[in-house]
């Protein structure tokens, strides 16, 4: 609760404003239908100040009237309710060959969803060809573009330029050097959140995923690279520059197989759908057209049980990594990769012995699949954006 003119929240009337105004959302959409005076007593703020924010998110039709609650003495009060169609969010995931675009309402309810190829994943190619699939998600779904809420725009790291920059083909080249919200917001002509894949799809996973009921939890998401999103205390880990988690480049062999980063032995060049690729390739042999790792794992391919075991074995050491560093009530596994094949890693896990992890009073298994498949990433943008305008969080301002 924010108690009006207290400082909980700090002298700028406007972060205050916003701030009591997510309050009042968040709680009616958790307890409606609510009146106003429930609203005031529940929320610590001034009858006055609830009539205000009720009739702002009502004209924005972010809240509706049902009706007036009766068995009352005096005059029946109005109640109002969460509209979850009176806005919507949208996520878009930009891989080096592919975009996903994903539409949800304010409950975080999926109405759209597609996957389209990008052979040119560069900013003057993809930042039109996002543009126009945004257009058609709205179109389809139809949705009036005033009530969008924002985009949260959704690539594999690093962000600015590093050391891994230029890792190959795992990250879309030349990004390096734009302020990437700023074309995006110029391009879209609405808010803009930027993140990175695995963290972006942590986030989704816990909205309405295999971690719906977690706080503390770790994401290893498949993209054409691997990445980790790290949940601690129901929010996401970042880093300084939004970097963090850059698993795929930590390493897991010494003097191991070289990786475009400049590294020898990474995680990513033996565990990743990149990875794969590069070994079935390796190791020769005729691979029928048009395969997939699924069904190559399905027809029980030499080469890609071999895979799964080499893989799974990388992975192992990295997990317990992940639980030592992070504590996590578990790990998820996920993304761009079928779930036959998760499977199948998780199944030749041999997690190491010696990790906080290992303790015999677990509620979850120390690894589990994630639930939202190929569209993880896309719907952890628009939930992002959705968290930004539903979700009250109390910070001190200077």
């Amino acid at each position: 609760m924010v108690e009006e003119g207290t400082g909980v929240i700090g002298s700028n009337a406007g972060r205050s404003r916003s701030h009591n105004r997510r309050v009042v959302l968040d709680f009616v959409r958790a307890h409606e239908p609510a009146g106003r005076a429930e609203i005031s007593r529940s929320c610590g703020l001034s009858i006055q100040a609830v009539s205000n924010i009720i009739d702002t998110l009502e004209g924005e039709g972010l809240l509706r009237t049902v009706g007036h609650r009766s068995g009352m003495r005096g005059k029946p009060a109005l109640q109002y309710q969460f509209n979850p169609d009176g806005a919507f969010a949208l996520g878009v995931e930009i891989l080096p060959d592919a975009m996903v675009c994903a539409l949800l309402n304010l409950s975080g309810k999926r109405i759209f969803s597609r996957r389209k190829k990008l052979p040119d994943a560069s900013p003057e190619k993809a930042i039109p060809a996002v543009t126009k699939l945004i257009a058609s998600a709205i179109e389809v779904s139809g949705r009036d573009r005033k009530n969008l809420l924002g985009t949260g725009i959704v690539m594999p790291g690093p962000f600015g330029k590093s050391g891994l920059s230029f890792s190959g083909a795992a990250v879309p080249g030349g990004w390096e050097s734009i302020d990437i919200r700023q074309e995006f917001e110029k391009a879209l002509n609405c808010p803009v959140i930027i993140e990175n894949d695995a963290t972006a799809a942590a986030v989704s996973e816990r909205l309405a995923g295999a971690a719906s009921e977690l706080n503390n939890f770790c994401f290893i998401y498949f993209g054409t690279g691997l990445g980790l999103g790290v949940i601690a205390g129901g929010h996401s880990q970042r880093g300084a520059l939004g970097n963090a988690g850059e698993i795929g480049h930590i390493i897991t062999k010494a003097n191991g197989l070289p990786c475009p980063c400049g590294n020898f032995g990474c995680l990513e060049t033996y565990a990743s759908r990149m990875g794969a690729f590069a070994f079935l390739e390796k190791a020769g042999g005729e691979l029928p057209e048009g395969f997939t790792l699924a069904s190559l794992l399905e027809a029980q391919n030499p080469a890609m049980l071999e895979w799964v075991e080499v893989a799974a074995l990388h992975l192992s050491q990295a997990i317990g990594m992940v639980e030592n560093l992070f504590d996590p009530e578990t790990v998820i596994l996920g993304g761009a990769i079928a779930d036959v094949v998760i499977d199948a890693l998780i199944a030749k896990l041999d997690l190491p012995t010696g990790s906080i992890a290992n303790r015999p009073a677990r509620i979850y298994p120390r690894v589990m699949r994630g639930s939202s498949g190929r569209l993880t990433a896309a719907i952890g943008g628009a939930a992002m954006i959705i968290h930004r305008t539903i979700t009250p969080t109390v910070t001190v301002f200077h």
